[in-house]
């Protein structure tokens, strides 16, 4: 279906692959892996001929008549409706269904019918309603104006209008950061369902383990392909590892006994000839590379200042929302211990952000009690802080303002090493930091008053697996409480031990754990 040949390309004189080769078969539901920044998205736009290829001889192929499809852009915000958009998404049906309208030749028109039948072009509208209800869209909203719309809805919908056209090679690139968990788990099941290829560039690990046949790993400007999950790609990785160690410290071994033999005979005319043979096995002898994993700078979330007695914080019969007119939530009743670790889970919309802004004062609540420790030291991070960050100002600018009145320059550079920002990062302007660069920086701002709870909502869209896991260790290690929204599964799993779920109004404690919640929500999707 695809096969990629000695690829070599830079970006600005930095190398992204050298001699990469990959082949992909029709069918295979692809995971493509790699650390941020290694290429990934650059792979993608040369297989859609968005950017030239190396001039080499490097070739990217598909099989001659293969439909690419894409999210080629967020879906603009005009008068069209979701419906429309989604529809519109496959060129080729709306190309047919409008020549069948105005072709009169009996022969073509009966080629237009016989194509718009095998790509069962009738049940578009059912198609498209499946898939919209699958990424949290109502009925209602199917024929709504896209310009009612967020943009993270409106790239829902884009999505959706590239899972509908089905293309014979699926290209997706971080579907997950748009969706939330119940659109993430409703993704992964119509992945595996998927009657043709996908390449899927993901962090989420969860879903490279349960909806991928391979994994296609970038690493060091080359490419290799697995079968299998994350999971299963690393089980292989550390093998070779293992066994590359292995080989390197025998042949370690074999070159020193040679080089004594060298160095013991070779002034020996009796001995000569043998030590010349000697220097050439050396000289034959080809270095065994052992791959280096990339290190990955920790989090760090120091402990609270002083101990709270529970409950460290309560809601009591509390409606959220945002005014008279949009209430959210009703009757809220939740309490956080100190050492509480809480996954909120619910479909979008349903009202997780207002709940963790209103417990975190954020948002006032319209009635009912907050009940909190005078002590109480809240840290608060979400998406919207990225676009937050003062354009013009350094990662030191920042975090000097966060730092009391009158540290030090060196302590501050300190402060910013500790969140993994180098001598020279920290001189650079925040707005030309990586999203994962700035979540860094925002995660480390938000521990520096040392916190009771951390409330994070939806941290890890612009983190890499290496950074996910980085993020577990560092909230495992928190001694404080743990709020947490996100549709990263591995993570929710790693570092939550119970669910509050918040759905038709209502928040609530969950009584099962996350895989209870999620076969819940697979199963009312194949209801």
């Amino acid at each position: 279906m695809l096969a990629i040949t000695d690829l070599d390309y830079a970006v600005q004189g930095r190398p992204l692959f050298r001699k990469a080769s990959a082949h992909i078969a029709a069918g295979w539901k692809v995971g493509l892996i790699g650390r941020n920044g290694t290429g990934k998205s650059t792979l993608l736009r040369l297989i859609r001929e968005e950017v030239e290829e190396a001039a080499n001889d490097a070739s990217i192929r598909l099989n001659k008549g293969a439909r690419l499809g894409w999210v080629a852009q967020e879906v603009e915000a005009n008068d069209d409706t979701i419906m429309d958009v989604v529809l519109a998404a496959d060129i080729e049906r709306s190309r047919l269904m409008k020549a069948s309208e105005t072709e009169t030749d009996p022969d073509l028109l009966g080629e237009i019918y016989e194509r718009l039948t095998d790509m069962d072009a009738w049940n578009a509208d059912t198609r498209a309603a499946i898939v919209l209800s699958g990424l949290g869209f109502k009925p209602d909203d199917f024929h709504r104006a896209t310009k009612e719309f967020s943009g993270g809805w409106r790239m829902r919908a884009a999505i959706a209008g590239v899972l509908v056209s089905e293309p014979d090679v699926l290209l997706l690139d971080e579907p997950t950061n748009y969706l939330d968990l119940e659109g993430a788990a409703w993704l992964e099941g119509y992945i595996q369902r998927y009657p043709y290829t996908v390449i899927m560039v993901s962090h989420d690990r969860e879903m490279l383990n349960r909806s991928v046949t391979h994994t296609l790993a970038l690493e060091h400007q080359e490419l290799s392909v697995t079968p299998g999950g994350y999971d299963d790609w690393m089980k292989l990785r550390a093998a070779k590892v293992a066994q590359l160690t292995s080989q390197k410290e025998k042949q370690d071994k074999d070159r020193e006994h040679l080089q004594a033999f060298v160095d013991r005979f070779k002034a020996k005319a009796s001995k000569a000839r043998q030590a010349q043979s000697r220097v050439k096995m050396l000289e034959k002898m080809q270095d065994i590379a052992i791959p280096i994993a990339e290190r990955t700078t920790p989090f760090n979330f120091p402990a609270p200042k002083g101990k709270l007695a529970p409950p460290m914080l309560e809601l009591e019969n509390a409606d959220l929302g945002y005014g008279d007119d949009a209430k959210i939530l009703s009757n809220v009743s939740l309490r956080l211990d100190p050492d509480d670790r809480v996954a909120i889970v619910g479909a979008n919309g349903q009202g997780k952000t207002t709940l963790v802004k209103s417990i975190a004062q954020r948002l006032p609540l319209m009635t009912g009690n907050r009940k909190a420790s005078s002590s109480l030291k809240i840290g608060y991070f979400s998406q919207d802080q990225l676009d937050e960050l003062t354009e013009g100002e350094t990662v030191l600018d920042h975090v000097t303002q966060a730092l009391p009145k009158g540290t030090a320059s060196s302590q501050a550079r300190s402060k910013a090493a500790q969140m993994g920002f180098s001598h020279e990062k920290v001189e650079t302007n925040v707005e030309k930091l990586s999203g994962g660069e700035k979540v860094r920086l925002l995660l480390g701002l938000m521990s520096i008053e040392k916190p009771h709870v951390l409330i994070l909502d939806e941290p890890t869209s612009h983190l890499d697996i290496d950074s996910r896991e980085a993020l577990i260790y560092a909230l495992n290690d928190f001694p404080g409480a743990v709020l947490l929204i996100t549709h990263d599964v591995y993570l929710a799993e790693a570092t939550a031990d119970q669910l509050w779920l918040v759905n038709n109004g209502k928040a609530k404690r969950y009584d099962g754990d996350l895989r209870d919640y999620k076969k819940l929500v697979m199963q009312a999707d194949r209801a």
